[in-house]
């Protein structure tokens, strides 16, 4: 019985062996998230706005603790930042509902003059378009507005409406009780690990939620530079929307790379619709410019050291991230991606940076 099982083992042993034996086991790990991605994917209503308030818990954290640090017991504190949180958005979201309103009249009638101009543009510019191509163009779009398979894409949007509504739930009480009761949720989850592991899963933990709130403060101040300097552009043009726009545009922002231009593109329509072409050719000068400045100055310095991740990785994650989940799905990859990264520095010992120094309490410390 001897010589076989050292027959066996002289098989594995050398190189072919050894990498037939990582092979395995990397088909296993790369089965196993799968596995997890794929059963994440299937229940998008919990995952998501759980993962949404894990995010806002780490960018929040900062208040909380600067509150209980002046003497605000620890249950008070986090219902004044839940709440001026919630008055901060429902106030942008409002204020820009009315501007909207009360905008609207004069955005749809110069529409009509900024579509002539438009129109004398595209005849006389220096690509001439005939009359006849933009016709058909119109049709196109004319007859995809009306087919059934539009309306069946209508119909499930507004289904959708009472799902998005009950996350929105869930994300606003999971992220209450991830800023109350951090501490204890984190020691729960720890708690299965083996003994060995549960400190370097701390500092995992702890070094995540300082990624994670890096990330979101500094995404925050480069998006809110991005939205004034194009919506201080287009009040200074006088385009309609100009506010409403710039927190688009801000919105947008928190889509790295992709997000403020795909903002902008709408900033320049309207420019374009209402203004006429010279105006919204200064828009698109404007937005090139700031995603210059973004991509080249603002990330680097105010991401860089947070984040360490290659621009390559980012697109490529953004990309997955859009065909798993859409726009959802373009939001969370790159904070995830860095979070991932952390821990597996973390695990395998490469992050030189000593541990973050949390006060107790923070959201899953």
């Amino acid at each position: 019985m001897t010589e076989p099982r050292t027959g066996i083992a002289a098989i594995w042993s050398d190189g072919l062996g050894r990498a037939s034996i990582r092979s395995v086991q990397t088909l296993a790990v790369a089965a196993l998230a799968w596995s997890i991605v794929w059963t994440a994917t299937r229940v998008p209503l919990v995952i998501i706005p759980v993962l949404i308030a894990v995010i806002l818990a780490a960018a929040i954290s900062p208040l909380v603790r600067w509150l209980t640090g002046r003497s605000w017991p620890r249950a008070l504190a986090v219902v004044a930042s839940f709440v001026a949180i919630l008055v901060v958005v429902g106030g942008i979201v409002t204020g820009i509902v009315f501007l909207v309103r009360n905008q609207w009249a004069e955005l749809s009638a110069r529409a009509a003059t900024g579509i002539d101009q438009l129109h004398s543009f595209l005849n006389n510019g220096p690509v001439p378009v005939s009359d006849k191509q933009i016709t058909d163009a119109v049709d196109s779009v004319r007859v995809f507005l009306t087919s059934s398979s539009f309306g069946a894409e209508a119909l499930t949007g507004a289904r959708t409406v009472g799902e998005i509504f009950a996350g929105a739930v869930l994300m606003a009480v999971t992220l209450f009780f991830f800023l109350k009761d951090g501490t204890e949720i984190r020691n729960f989850l720890i708690g299965f690990l083996p003994a060995d592991h549960r400190a370097k899963a701390r500092l995992a933990a702890d070094r995540s939620t300082v990624v994670l709130g890096g990330y979101v403060r500094g995404t925050a101040i480069v998006a809110a530079i991005d939205g004034l300097v194009v919506g201080v552009t287009l009040a200074i043009l006088g385009v309609p929307l100009a506010l409403p726009l710039g927190v688009f545009i801000f919105m947008g922002g928190f889509i790295p790379i992709v997000g403020a231009t795909v903002a902008g593109t709408l900033a320049i329509a309207v420019a374009l619709i209402s203004n006429g072409p010279i105006q919204a050719l200064i828009v698109l000068a404007v937005v090139i410019g700031v995603n210059q400045l973004e991509h080249h100055f603002l990330q680097p310095v105010l991401m860089g050291k947070v984040l360490s991740i290659h621009g390559l990785a980012i697109l490529l994650v953004l990309a997955a991230g859009t065909m798993l989940a859409g726009i959802v799905g373009a939001l969370l990859a790159v904070p995830i991606t860095a979070v991932g990264w952390t821990v597996l520095k973390t695990w395998s010992g490469r992050d030189p940076l000593p541990a973050p120094e949390l006060q107790p309490g923070d959201p899953l410390d």
